[in-house]
């Protein structure tokens, strides 16, 4: 799976940099470039059909759209990965929380109810397979 990404990164790349290079060509454009002008504009034709390839082969990805705006405002894709985990942790966090709440409750009552229904506590705990206080 690496290597579809690999590929994909690479041909990225490429067709970036072809780009920048159309950009300087076409900032300072003089009639003698055309030559050059053409020749990368042909590039750009055929890196977006080794993008289109590599697409095909990636077909099966998915990607979330808080990450395209992300990207869309500059900021780097990789802090909605780290973002994400944070409010992943924070929320396991509180979910801890709400459980170890709940047990304490539970433990405390069953201790009550032990006190004042000890004949059925001690038939609950017989069917809940738990062993009897002393």
């Amino acid at each position: 799976m690496a290597e579809k990404f690999d590929s994909l990164e690479e041909h990225l790349e490429k067709f970036v940099e072809n780009i920048r290079q159309l950009g300087i060509i076409v900032s300072d454009f003089q009639p003698s470039s055309q030559t050059g002008l053409n020749q990368k504009l042909n590039f750009m034709v055929t890196g977006l059909q080794d993008i289109d390839k590599c697409r095909q082969q990636l077909h099966d990805i998915s990607v979330p759209l808080e990450v395209f705006e992300y990207i869309d405002q500059g900021r780097n894709p990789q802090l909605y990965t780290k973002e994400c985990l944070e409010r992943a942790l924070a929320k396991n966090e509180q979910v801890k929380g709400k459980i170890d709440t709940m047990k304490k409750f539970k433990s405390l009552l069953i201790q009550e109810l032990t006190k004042v229904f000890p004949e059925d506590m001690a038939k609950y705990k017989a069917i809940r397979g738990e062993d009897s206080p002393p």
